[in-house]
């Protein structure tokens, strides 16, 4: 499974939604995920990845994180994958 096609399962099973009803220009707000259910989804990611996700709930505009789109999501992914290699 490709790292986009993860991404898109683990929003997906955090918004109750079909992973094909997530579209890379989907913003989190869009598919109905909350700051909870971001929070949920950072996890889940950080544990499929095996990654640190620099993101802080608190200061959500603060991070390096990019959340603005599932295609965002996955490029931030992509690099931090990058980086641990």
């Amino acid at each position: 499974m490709s790292i986009q096609d993860k991404v898109i399962a683990i929003i997906a099973e955090q918004a109750f939604l079909e992973p094909s009803d997530v579209k890379l220009e989907n913003s989190l707000e869009e598919l109905g995920i909350d700051s909870m259910g971001l929070v949920e989804c950072i996890f889940a990611i950080e544990e499929a990845f095996d990654i640190s996700v620099p993101f802080n709930a608190n200061e959500p505009s603060a991070s390096d994180f990019d959340i603005s789109s599932v295609a965002a999501i996955v490029q931030a992914i992509e690099e931090l994958m990058k980086e641990q290699v």
